[in-house]
């Protein structure tokens, strides 16, 4: 099966955008992306285990995880092309940006949103991976899911093994020392998110040698669930623009 899906494939796009979802999401969760950005043309990673890859066993290595999705990506970089990931999806599009650049291949942009740094992950990944109530409440407390739906038993047993397989990943990641990455870099989250603060978003410029900016804009956690940051990703993108051709 494929690691990305393009709903609306755009020929002249001169830009494309590729999106990581968040643990236990899906590229479900950026369908609506490619209307908020015409000027792109949207590819959103597809994670196995769900969605149309429902069938298939959660991955179990993030950092193997990435080198699949960057053999995917690849192709796609005869055009100019950005990054975006939130929240275990930020470290994902990141250690893809590492594959991708020591390869020869420099993302446009990578956008960082709703996590800390990859060299500071938090533990709690590990704990929501132990059992079902973990997970339920964990998916609670970040907010990203209905409630109610998780009430529903036969939405629990349908979810439950790749959310906790996604946390199960997340847990056992751990940051490989290697060379900083040369690509611009924006750390976006939301300004009452409760698990990422602007102090520590702010510590992803310890990743790159590029252009690092951060944005804090109004929502928790999943800020971008009521609305989507595509002016961010215009603003940074175009200031990226204006000083490269002052340069």
């Amino acid at each position: 099966m494929a690691w990305t899906e393009c709903r609306e494939p755009r020929p002249f796009a001169t830009r494309r955008l590729v999106c990581f979802p968040h643990a236990g999401g899906s590229s479900y969760f950026f369908r609506e992306w490619r209307k908020g950005l015409p000027e792109f043309e949207v590819h959103a990673v597809c994670y196995p285990g769900r969605a149309d890859r429902f069938g298939e066993a959660p991955a179990t290595d993030l950092v193997a995880m990435a080198g699949e999705i960057a053999d995917a990506v690849r192709p796609l970089m005869d055009r100019p092309t950005t990054l975006f990931g939130h929240s275990m999806g930020a470290v994902v599009a990141y250690e893809t940006a590492r594959i991708l650049e020591a390869e020869g291949a420099r993302p446009a942009h990578l956008f960082v949103s709703g996590t800390r740094p990859a060299h500071s992950v938090r533990s709690e990944a590990r704990a929501a991976a132990l059992d079902d109530e973990s997970a339920i409440a964990t998916l609670v407390d970040l907010g990203g899911t209905d409630a109610e739906l998780l009430d529903n038993p036969m939405f629990r047993e349908l979810i439950l093994p790749y959310v906790k397989g996604d946390f199960q990943m997340l847990g056992a990641y751990t940051h490989r020392a290697g060379p900083l990455l040369r690509c611009p870099v924006t750390a976006v989250l939301g300004d009452s998110d409760s698990r990422v603060t602007p102090d520590q978003a702010a510590r992803w410029a310890e990743h790159t040698t590029g252009t690092f900016r951060q944005r804090v804009v109004p929502g928790d956690h999943f800020y971008l669930t009521a609305s989507p940051p595509y002016d961010v990703v215009r603003e940074a993108l175009g200031a990226e623009h204006d000083e490269t051709r002052r340069g």
